[in-house]
């Protein structure tokens, strides 16, 4: 069963140079479709641009999407209104990357964590600290720390805190926006194992966005790669990375550095950046890097097609 269901989502930022000219559109999130099971670890990889970012949260809503389609738990939630959203929100949640900007530096942590629980529920002050208290337990913290400052704790910490504001309303569904970028490596590792525990206590569904594969194999069970706003490979963790069919995908998994020092890899290095969504190229938005480019990339776009049962590619010649 998929808690989460998109079809064809996009979404357009328009840019107007004068009064006078032609809207200009940032494609961000240009005709994406994709399925989240319950209970499953959905990560969406790519470069910075891509619409990662944006993706989640006009899934969340707390963008509108330019057209169409968001079903939650099989119910079409796209053209809600703010009051009839409001119902779907505590079972929606979102953990950003930054751990230092996500929390008000002037509030305290009890308040930070209990905020959500005074909005969607008629809780009594003792109830909500002591809901407070047992969540904070579940993420390692001690209820001294509900009486603390943001900058009274560590970066591990503050994301934690940000865990905790998320699970208070036990919610189904999380955006977890690249949590652990902005960590140290040693607090990666514990924050992800939380994470994986929290999964498991909760009976959470996870959409997971970063740019680290290493990451996505310990934690994914599918996963998404998007190259400007578009989604061109999709699959189980193993299909991404032992069956890789897109270009672009191989070329991720290509840039992963190895422990090993007798595991060289033959580096295919893509040539220049991502393009500018505003004037994405022709055909295939790939091919101006693709070191497999043919004349039909710059022509046509390739459809998704399926290469194996739920593996699929957005290419003219699968790898």
């Amino acid at each position: 069963m998929n808690l989460i269901e998109v079809k064809n989502l996009k979404k357009y930022f328009p840019i107007r140079k004068t009064p006078f000219s032609k809207p200009i559109y940032v494609k961000a999130v240009n005709d994406v479709t994709l399925n989240i099971p319950k209970g499953s670890i959905f990560a969406v990889v790519g470069e910075s641009g891509s619409g990662k970012t944006t993706l989640g949260r006009t899934i969340l809503k707390l963008l509108d999407p330019t057209s169409g389609k968001i079903f939650f738990s099989g119910q079409d939630i796209t053209d809600l209104k703010p009051k009839e959203m409001r119902a779907i929100r505590r079972k929606m949640q979102i953990v950003p990357q930054d751990p230092y900007n996500s929390l008000h530096p002037r509030k305290l942590v009890k308040d930070i964590v209990g905020e959500g629980l005074k909005i969607h529920f008629k809780m009594k002050s003792n109830e909500i600290y002591e809901r407070v208290r047992e969540i904070l337990g579940y993420v390692g913290l001690r209820e001294e720390h509900m009486f603390r400052y943001p900058h009274e704790f560590s970066g591990g910490q503050r994301q934690r805190i940000a865990i905790a504001r998320a699970l208070v309303l036990k919610p189904e569904f999380i955006v977890l926006d690249e949590p652990t970028s902005a960590l140290d490596v040693s607090v990666q590792a514990r924050v992800l194992k939380l994470l994986k525990d929290l999964k498991k206590e909760f009976s959470l569904t996870y959409l997971f966005i970063t740019h680290d594969l290493a990451v996505v194999d310990y934690m994914a069970d599918k996963c998404a790669v998007m190259y400007l706003g578009k989604v061109v490979e999709i699959g189980s963790k193993d299909d991404i990375f032992y069956r890789t069919s897109h270009p672009y995908t191989r070329l991720l998994m290509n840039a992963v550095p190895s422990v090993d020092p007798k595991n060289k890899k033959d580096k295919v290095i893509p040539k220049g950046e991502i393009p500018n969504p505003i004037n994405p190229p022709s055909g295939c938005p790939f091919h101006p890097r693709c070191p497999y480019a043919k004349s039909i990339c710059k022509e046509k776009e390739p459809d998704m097609m399926e290469v194996n049962e739920g593996h699929w590619v957005k290419c003219h010649f699968p790898l």
